[in-house]
């Protein structure tokens, strides 16, 4: 099963409370993750606030193309690295 994020909802400054596909239910805070340009513009709360689930690919996103994969964010709410892909699940792209 490939781990997606079912709700996402703001909750004050740069946090997160997000539902993942699997049960889980996390609040995380995401100011120290917000380093790049295309993160940049989420440094203004009134912009972070916009955040929603993009319902094709289960990832969390802002309006300006900013994303993050479910499964960086499960393992940074968690701590569990089981959602991330080992060699073993990994695809080859060609």
């Amino acid at each position: 099963m490939f781990l997606h994020a079912n709700q996402v909802d703001w909750s004050g400054e740069y946090r997160l409370r997000l539902v993942f596909n699997n049960g889980a239910v996390s609040e995380i805070d995401l100011k120290d993750e917000l380093d790049g340009v295309i993160f940049s513009p989420l440094g203004d709360v009134q912009f972070f606030r916009q955040v929603s689930i993009n319902d094709e690919t289960g990832t969390v996103e802002w309006p300006n193309g900013a994303d993050f994969a479910p499964e960086f964010l499960f393992t940074l709410a968690t701590g569990d690295r089981s959602a991330i892909a080992t060699p073993a699940q990994s695809v080859a792209v060609r």
